[in-house]
């Protein structure tokens, strides 16, 4: 076989992080991004090496006997939804086998099962989703949509997106209805020429609370004041309680801002969890699947025996787990890199009367090494690029007890866990939470405890 060959093979298994394998019909394993397990599948080879192929699935030709769901237009088009056509209960089993075989392939095998808890909603859970302006095809129309898969040039139209509800549906329908007339450019990331870039659309769940951002460039003076008028005049569920216009110039794909205009309204949103009230500003961290955060923390909470007298929260975001895990300790400190986001933690905790909590703003692995006071217990909620060694070498040195280590990304918990092993650590419990239902994704707790 050669690169660039055109092989058509079966899909034999499925690795966490959204891979998969041929296993059997080739002299090497064929590793590829996407793909369902009893797929056949026709791909491009990549690239050979002593062990493996890499390829590039070009299209499904024959579907899986697990795929039995309906699915939107875009499946398969669009990257979010890789396990839209596999029912819910094999998709929760695919993941339990997948985040078991991770934890062995990294040493891990005293764990013999992980439990794979489900989201209470599986469609329209999103609470938060970031879409970009853009065309399918080079000058075609004016779409607003997700990046068509393997590509950053090109946008799908996900109008009837199956994680979002109805409120984003016509938000969606109506913005592109309106900009296409106005003949607007969008931005392009080759030639940083361009004006509209993306729209970020929040949602309180639990509060029905929408706020809309409209990002863009500073190249064109175009006045929005129609737009507002338009989107103030939708019939929606939800209501609409800001909508805001964020200038970025940045060459780098992805919501940067530079300067942020209130257009309507005010510039956060509230949504609750766990019976607690949350403000959360524009580029707050907040799980993006509210109904799933909850089981999240509620399974965390579970795996705690007592009260402690110190829990140090790490990565604390706006303060959500701090907060719900407030009653479990009679003081908790957290420590997060975004400033905005630690204001709105301050805020959320005396909106709920919580008063024995502190939010430090600052970087984790400066942060952490100021403290003085031993906690019982240290909670980390790292984002998906994992723990700084650092960092990690300094949270060790408290001889914390307890760690319960929430993460995002498992592939950089198995690694952390070598070392926090070493230390001294041992693991007690292990849980999956399903945060992200039709996709690869999936959260997972891990709770350790000092030998």
């Amino acid at each position: 076989m050669k690169n660039k060959q055109i092989i058509e093979f079966n899909i034999d298994e499925m690795i966490f992080g959204g891979e998969s394998l041929n296993l059997t019909e080739f002299d090497k394993k064929v590793i590829m991004k996407g793909g369902i397990i009893g797929q056949k599948v026709k791909a491009v080879i990549q690239k050979k090496r002593k062990d493996k192929i890499q390829a590039k699935i070009l299209e499904v030709t024959e579907k899986s006997y697990l795929e039995t769901e309906d699915v939107c237009s875009n499946f398969g088009r669009c990257g979010g939804c890789t396990m839209l056509s596999v029912s819910y209960e094999n998709q929760l089993k695919l993941k339990t086998e997948q985040l078991l075989k991770l934890f062995h392939k990294f040493g891990h095998t005293e764990i013999e099962n992980i439990d794979v808890v489900g989201s209470p909603i599986q469609k329209e859970y999103k609470n938060k989703m970031e879409f970009t302006f853009g065309n399918e095809e080079k000058d075609g129309d004016l779409l607003i949509g997700l990046h068509r898969k393997n590509s950053s040039m090109s946008i799908v139209d996900v109008e009837d997106c199956k994680i979002i509800d109805e409120d984003y549906r016509k938000i969606l329908k109506t913005t592109g209805e309106y900009l296409r007339k106005q003949g607007l450019p969008h931005y392009h990331i080759m030639s940083h020429e361009g004006y509209l870039r993306h729209l970020v659309i929040r949602k309180g769940i639990n509060t029905e609370e929408l706020l809309i951002n409209i990002v863009t460039t500073s190249q064109v003076d175009f006045d929005l004041t129609d737009y507002i008028n338009i989107l103030a005049n939708i019939e929606l569920n939800g209501n609409i309680v800001g909508i805001l216009h964020t200038l970025n110039d940045s060459f780098s794909d992805t919501v940067t801002p530079k300067k942020i205009e209130i257009l309507y309204g005010r510039d956060y949103f509230y949504d609750i969890l766990l019976d607690k009230k949350f403000k959360i500003s524009p580029f707050s961290f907040f799980q993006t699947n509210t109904k799933g955060a909850e089981v999240l923390y509620k399974t965390a909470m579970n795996m705690i025996d007592g009260e402690k007298n110190l829990i140090f929260d790490l990565y604390s975001g706006t303060g959500t787990i701090g907060i719900s895990m407030s009653q479990r300790a009679k003081k908790v400190i957290g420590i997060e890199i975004i400033e905005e986001a630690v204001e709105m933690a301050k805020k959320n905790a005396i909106a709920n009367n919580i008063s024995n909590v502190e939010f430090i703003a600052g970087d984790v692995k400066e942060e952490v090494s100021k403290l003085s006071d031993n906690p019982e217990l240290i909670i980390l909620d790292p984002p998906r690029a994992g723990i700084n060694p650092k960092a990690l070498k300094d949270i060790i040195d408290f001889n914390a007890k307890e760690i319960l280590y929430i993460s995002c990304n498992p592939k950089m918990l198995v690694q952390d866990l070598i070392i926090l092993k070493e230390s001294g650590y041992e693991i007690k419990n292990v849980k999956g939470v399903d945060m992200f239902p039709n996709s690869y994704h999936c959260e997972t707790i891990c709770y350790l405890s000092l030998k």
